[in-house]
């Protein structure tokens, strides 16, 4: 049997460990070799990256994956699309999601994972149909986690509506390592006896369970799975990409990887890893196994994040009191997975509540629009005097919240015409507005500059 492996340094990995801080002139050197492993695809794209290439990188994220589709010429692109979210912490309108779909796939993508924090399958209708329209290939995503109302039966029943909805393929999304043999093999087993459309499985190292959870997913006949060279490996990340594929080969499966360039991505990547931890980007702390995450859940993106938002107030010493709030914070919304953005929102939310000394003192906005709805609808019940709190005697929203979204792409691209080139800059724009202008002037002074210089030098 055939498994397929996904590599995620440049994407999870990167995001897992070092908060997307991997500039592409980091991996540029590398990318034509890894083109040439047998990789079923690279995600390489989506998630946290296109927020940090304008944010802190000082690139443009379109540019960044025109040119990694010139690399790589073999492999399929993949990207993490948060479906009505895009790749922000809000919903957008309708119009503005099929716009960055179909430019996402005129630019080089190939597989869209797409998901909804809440699985609320609604809220990814709209970025399915226009994926399978522009004849990219559409994931459908279930988001994972445990809790009194989660169960098998649910999570096959999520299966067939995906199937329903016509993706190409099936993800299982383990943000937080927290699956274990036993889970994977009949929640796997399950789905595959009930859904006709390949199967695949995401996880993360943070518990350590994560290889062990592979193997017995494959066993029940997993499709694939995502793995991270080793160098940027464990931790908050995936397992290693050669230690998986050594055991599937071992034990009878095949993967078409070549080893012996493995060793090549791997050798080339490690002076990257050594330059961000003497920076001191990558912190130690998320290279470690955590089975406390067994109990407060947090994905490794949302504990780097965490913990440099705690290095930031100087409270990294309350860090263990954040983390046993998460879980209630959690409870009281509703058990909703912690996945982008409500990752983000619960711990925020949870960092919030234990340094101001009162639990809900302060409410985030995003809370605030979840209670109401507009995120979608909490799989189980919000906690009836937070609702109180942030809603009074108003009602919540109970349809989807996009349908009382007007379209935007059109006109806010009429009004940016100085200022947006393409409409990929309007998207970026839209998305992330303060970042992105501040990113267009710096974009224009930097060439401005350089006609200068060329102009003197003449």
């Amino acid at each position: 049997m055939k498994v397929n492996i996904t590599e995620t340094v440049l994407r999870d990995a990167n995001q897992s460990l070092i908060a997307t801080r991997m500039p592409y002139s980091d991996f540029e050197g590398i990318l034509e070799k890894m083109d040439e492993v047998g990789y079923y695809s690279i995600e390489c794209w989506g998630g946290a990256t296109f927020d940090s290439c304008l944010r802190y990188l000082a690139e443009d994220p379109w540019e960044r994956l025109r040119k990694l589709k010139s690399k790589l010429k073999k492999t399929k692109l993949q990207m993490l699309l948060r479906g009505q979210n895009i790749l922000g912490y809000k919903h957008y309108p309708d119009d503005v999601v099929r716009k960055f779909v179909s430019c996402s796939i005129k630019n080089g993508m190939d597989i869209l994972r797409i998901f909804d924090a809440l699985n609320d399958f609604r809220n990814i209708e709209v970025a399915v149909d226009e994926t399978l329209k522009c004849g990219g290939h559409a994931q459908g995503t279930i988001s994972y986690t445990t809790s009194p109302i989660h169960n098998l039966e649910n999570y096959v029943q999520l299966g067939k509506q995906l199937e329903g909805m016509g993706v190409n393929s099936i993800c299982v999304k383990d943000m937080a390592g927290i699956m274990g043999p036993q889970e994977a093999y009949d929640l796997i087993k399950a789905l595959k006896s009930k859904v006709k459309k390949p199967v695949f499985l995401h996880t993360h190292s943070t518990t350590g369970l994560a290889p062990i959870t592979y193997i017995k997913a494959i066993e029940a006949g997993c499709d694939g799975i995502d793995t991270a060279i080793s160098t940027f490996s464990g931790g908050t990340s995936q397992p290693a990409t050669e230690t998986l594929n050594y055991a599937l080969n071992q034990i009878g499966y095949q993967t078409g990887l070549k080893s012996d360039m493995l060793k090549t991505i791997n050798d080339f990547f490690r002076p990257v890893k050594d330059k961000f931890i003497a920076s001191g980007v990558l912190d130690t702390y998320v290279l470690g196994t955590e089975t406390d995450a067994l109990v407060y859940q947090i994905p490794g993106g949302m504990l780097s994040n965490l913990i440099a938002q705690l290095k930031q107030q100087n409270a990294l010493d309350r860090l263990d009191e954040v983390l046993q709030e998460t879980p209630r914070v959690r409870k009281d919304l509703g058990y909703p997975p912690l996945v982008t953005p409500m990752s983000q929102m619960v711990g925020v939310q949870a960092a919030t509540n234990v340094l101001l000394g009162e639990r809900y003192k302060a409410i985030s906005k995003e809370v605030k629009s979840y209670v109401r709805g507009e995120y979608g609808k909490a799989p189980g019940e919000v906690d009836p005097e937070l609702v109180k709190k942030v809603l009074g005697d108003e009602k919540p929203i109970t349809k989807r919240f996009a349908d009382t979204l007007a379209p935007e792409f059109d006109k806010i691209k009429k009004e940016l015409r100085g200022m947006c080139k393409t409409d990929e800059d309007v998207l970026s724009y839209i998305i992330f507005p303060q970042i992105a202008e501040k990113f267009f002037k710096e974009k224009e002074e930097k060439t401005a500059t350089r006609v200068s210089y060329s102009i003197q030098k003449v």
